[in-house]
């Protein structure tokens, strides 16, 4: 989580370094419970700072409200708030569907130089309590994805398959919303099949 502008200034001096690396980039700006983690001027640097350097940024529907300036309620909603987001970021763009309620559809959109391509990524919501750090986890796979392919579909694609794995394994521990199995599979078999 990066909520303060002094640590999104310097990551995003750390990251000129390293031009060729794709950063994913999960903003974490709201809390599950929807309580706002990150001021306006930290925003501020994030979305022109920060952001401009990502390959591909995650956020959930919460986040991507925040950055629209919207809210989100649905699909429609969705596609919405990514063309707000493309007044100021040009990359790849996820916007994960968890908090949509009814179902648990996420949206990738691919920049192109002939223009964005929009992939819907649907499912039913896989009923548990166990759902922390869901979002992180997507990024990281996804992250882990990218060093075995630079298609951007498909690195979402692998570390969907994970994510979905690791919901419906049914790790249960300790009280509350627990976390995810990680375990339950690594990332990279999905490239071996």
């Amino acid at each position: 989580m990066v909520n303060n502008i002094e640590v999104i200034e310097t990551l995003a001096h750390t990251l000129k370094d390293y031009p060729e690396i794709p950063i994913v980039l999960d903003p974490v700006m709201v809390a599950t419970s929807g309580s706002r983690l990150i001021d306006e001027e930290a925003l501020s640097v994030l979305k022109y700072n920060l952001m401009p350097m990502a390959h591909l940024i995650t956020p959930n529907l919460h986040e991507a409200a925040l950055l629209a300036e919207m809210s989100i309620d649905d699909e429609a909603d969705m596609i919405t708030a990514v063309a707000r987001i493309r007044e100021f970021y040009s990359g790849h763009i996820l916007i994960k569907g968890g908090h949509l309620g009814h179902v648990s559809d996420d949206l990738l959109v691919e920049a192109s130089s002939e223009g964005d391509r929009y992939h819907w990524f649907t499912q039913p919501r896989v009923t548990t309590e166990n759902t922390h750090g869901t979002g992180c986890t997507l990024s990281s796979a996804i992250a882990c994805a990218l060093t075995e392919t630079a298609d951007i579909s498909m690195a979402v694609t692998f570390a969907k398959d994970y994510i979905t794995g690791a919901l419906y394994s049914g790790l249960d521990l300790g009280f509350g919303s627990g976390p995810l199995n990680h375990m339950w599979a690594t990332p990279f078999k999905f490239f071996n099949n």
